[in-house]
């Protein structure tokens, strides 16, 4: 019986060695377009007539790449609880069916991405708010950049980034702030407390200001760079999560809680123009098909808007 122990305790000793081994020796890659191995084979693209809807494990953000003309979606994948680093991205066309199934995520050889939130792209780098750190990826590559954990966050939700890669980020657990992390990655707090009411969406606007919108009013906030309030509007509903911000200055607002897009227009009423979406969460513009998209987060989908 001991011998038997013994000789089963090494067994399992060897597979623990050579899964680590493996691990140890796996490289990053990204995943491709659906398709499959065929017969003879050779692989094989899925084939034109064909489109595969969803993809999605809790889909929180998306944002669009106007040079590929697809949506890159964020999915925060299973709990940690049963499987830490399980976040992936998926690339999406812009009807709604399925490019990628995991882009970002097809193999873990050095990638991290546990519960990926807001996201964002600036000057060819895809940014990924992931609980308390700022990831970077390569939009071409997929491959990681790096990161930058910020201390003090509890939970990173949204993410804005200027045009010289200064990152705005929202914290919308106590305390309430939004962080401010330069190219150097140096991190600093833009705002904190109030009229932050967990903050959750952000983005820039077209004077380069901060804009943020909160779960806990409708309020849409816009700083200056230096964390100054510099006007405050109204969404039609409070809960907000997704914050678009237009050439024109036309705001798009969707509020998580409650199912509603608010459109601000610049001297004008806002106005609801979708409701009933479940988990509005934080979307995304597509300017190429002149669209708003939309992660419903536990849905496990995607919201379309067509725009006027």
């Amino acid at each position: 019986m001991k011998k038997a122990l013994i000789s089963s305790i090494a067994a399992l000793a060897a597979v623990a060695g050579s899964t680590l081994a493996l691990a140890q020796t796996e490289t990053f890659s990204v995943g491709e377009p659906l398709g499959t191995i065929n017969e003879a084979g050779v692989a094989t693209r899925m084939s034109d007539n064909v489109r595969v809807f969803g993809s999605f494990r809790f889909a929180e953000s998306c944002t669009f790449d106007p040079e590929r003309n697809l949506i890159v979606a964020m999915n925060a994948g299973v709990a940690e609880t049963m499987e830490p680093n399980d976040g992936y991205v998926s690339l999406i066309n812009p009807d709604g069916s399925v490019h990628t199934s995991k882009w970002i995520g097809a193999n873990r050889g050095g990638l991290t991405l546990n519960h990926p939130l807001g996201s964002a792209i600036q000057n060819g780098v895809l940014y990924a708010v992931d609980m308390t750190v700022v990831r970077r990826f390569d939009l071409a590559t997929g491959r990681p950049l790096g990161a930058v954990e910020v201390s003090d966050a509890t939970l990173l939700n949204g993410v804005a980034v200027s045009s010289d890669g200064t990152v705005y980020a929202t914290n919308t657990r106590d305390p309430q702030r939004v962080f401010k992390i330069s190219p150097d990655g140096d991190t600093s707090i833009l705002v904190e407390g109030a009229p932050l009411s967990s903050p959750n969406g952000i983005a820039i606007d077209n004077d380069g200001n901060i804009v943020v919108v909160n779960i806990g009013d409708n309020a849409v906030l816009t700083f200056n760079p230096e964390g100054e309030l510099v006007n405050t509007e109204r969404a039609a509903e409070s809960g907000n999560d997704g914050l678009v911000i237009l050439e024109d200055g036309t705001k798009y607002v969707s509020s998580v809680r409650f199912g509603s897009v608010s459109r601000i227009r610049p001297g004008e009423q806002t106005e609801v123009i979708a409701s009933g979406i479940p988990s509005a969460a934080s979307m995304c513009y597509d300017s190429v098909q002149n669209q708003l998209v939309i992660p419903m987060n536990n849905h496990n989908a995607m919201a379309f808007i067509a725009l006027d």
